[in-house]
């Protein structure tokens, strides 16, 4: 285990050591702490090493902000020149609710970002600022991950898409944040870290035949990802690949664009201010009615009662808040050799890990 601070500590110092301004630093460490405490650790400190690498290739490149494209008034348009997607992605979301708040709505396209993080970061920011949005991804730069319905190979990444709208109240919004395999490939890695079997489902091997072997997406021939709901969920990834790659000009993973060991997303999306459509005080009651009408289902299981998208992380984020993050021995193996890259002592990091920062 490790606390919630310490491991936004230990973040912190990896990316001060390879060239991030105290203030990028502080972004992207908080980001990665914030996806581990609501239970997202495929998109958490995890990510790291990954990210160190893309950094030594300059893959990846520290301390930029969104170049402004030029477009209608309509829409705020962004490259994010390789940057870190989570400042990237938060400035130019920053930018999106300003222009939703003037203009009731607004297209918002943010391409060339490298990897934005867990996606629901944003739908969060947005939701927080009294607005809604529709969020659409892909990825380019790396290998395919996840197979179409009814293919035998990887031609997708794990697209997600993010639906955010506030609540009632500020401290429940409503965030539908989903890949649309049936998980993100993080959780692939944290169940190899962990030395336990992926999920039933999860994946097929080279051959198209379904395994829950995690290394089949490690190790050459790869295997694929499976999109979840069959055919529902393969034409939401190639939606999103579409909507993400085409509208932006960010580009889509087909094989003539660029592959190497980058991670590059693209992202395209509505955001809009709900007022500028109706009553607000009807739509909160409503909305307050309608959550309501469906959490009272009687559950299948009396420990797993209907929840609203949102709730577990908000759920998980307080439990580990009090109890620490779980730390498995891989990742945390991971996260040294990362430190040997970048400089950084072993005793180091045991002393940041322990002490918090």
């Amino acid at each position: 285990m490790i606390t919630a601070e310490g491991l936004r500590a230990v973040a912190d110092r990896l990316l001060r050591a390879t060239g991030s301004s105290a203030w990028e630093a502080d972004i992207v460490a908080t980001h990665l702490r914030d996806a581990n405490l609501k239970g997202h650790d495929s998109h958490g400190i995890g990510m790291m090493p990954f990210y160190i690498a893309n950094r030594q290739t300059d893959l990846l490149q520290a301390n930029q902000v969104p170049r402004r494209l030029e477009g209608p008034d309509t829409a705020v348009m962004v490259d994010g020149l390789r940057g870190y997607g989570q400042v990237i992605s938060r400035l130019a979301m920053e930018e999106a609710i300003a222009a939703a708040k003037s203009r009731g709505l607004v297209a918002l396209s943010v391409r060339n970002t490298h990897h934005m993080g867990r996606i629901g970061t944003y739908g969060e920011q947005c939701a927080a600022a009294g607005l809604a949005c529709i969020l659409f991804v892909n990825v380019i730069g790396h290998r395919p991950l996840v197979a179409p319905h009814g293919g035998s190979d990887a031609r997708f990444a794990t697209n997600p898409i993010v639906i955010a709208m506030p609540g009632p109240t500020e401290e429940r919004p409503f965030i539908l944040d989903f890949a649309t395999s049936r998980v993100a490939l993080g959780k692939v890695r944290v169940a190899r870290e962990k030395g336990e079997p992926a999920g039933e489902g999860w994946l097929i091997d080279h051959q198209g035949q379904p395994t829950d072997d995690p290394e089949v997406m490690f190790t050459e021939p790869n295997g694929a990802l499976r999109t979840f709901g069959e055919h529902k969920g393969y034409g939401l990834a190639l939606a999103a690949e579409l909507m993400a790659g085409v509208l932006t000009g960010g580009g889509t993973i087909q094989p003539e664009n660029v592959r190497d060991s980058r991670i590059i997303n693209n992202l395209f999306g509505l955001v809009f201010d709900p007022a500028t459509l109706g009553n607000a005080d009807w739509m909160a009651q409503e909305f307050a009615a309608m959550v309501a009408y469906a959490q009272a289902s009687p559950p299948a299981d009396p420990a797993a009662p209907v929840l609203m998208p949102g709730d577990p992380e908000r759920a998980r984020a307080a439990e580990r808040w009090q109890h620490g993050v779980p730390m498995p021995e891989g990742t945390w193996a991971a996260l040294l050799e990362a430190a040997d890259m970048a400089g950084i002592g072993r005793d180091e990091m045991a002393e940041i890990r322990a002490s918090g920062g």
